[in-house]
């Protein structure tokens, strides 16, 4: 079975950095892709980015090069590194898999699989 399980998030000032992780079972990094999505209070769910089984990434358009996805094969490990952090990026970031067999993942596409959630609080 695929089990996503977030950690990393807390408070942080405005400017501030935070490094998310998610440990991944059941899910091979190697062959499949993965994805970080986040929600705040009252707003549908949105994209972060995304990172394909061969590494290639993709961001959210409106992220502005702030944050950073990565993933480390042999640990089962996903990252996203956030820097800059604005007080709009308050919300619960999760990580999300769509499902053996997809190599290729994009911010907006849907996902199957997802962790209990991580909350990240930006401060002013």
């Amino acid at each position: 079975q695929v089990q996503l399980v977030e950690s990393g998030g807390g408070s942080v000032q405005a400017g501030g950095s935070l490094r998310l992780s998610c440990t991944v079972s059941g899910y091979n990094l190697t062959t499949y892709c993965m994805g970080w999505l986040r929600q705040a209070p009252g707003k549908e769910r949105e994209g972060v980015a995304a990172i394909d089984s061969d590494g290639m990434t993709t961001y959210s358009d409106s992220l502005k090069g702030r944050f950073t996805i990565s993933k480390d094969n042999a640990k089962n490990t996903l990252y996203l590194e956030m820097n800059s952090l604005k007080p709009e990026d308050t919300a619960m970031y999760y990580c999300a898999a769509p499902g053996k067999g997809w190599v290729r993942c994009r911010p907006g596409m849907a996902y199957n699989y997802w962790g209990q959630g991580t909350q990240v609080t930006v401060s002013s």
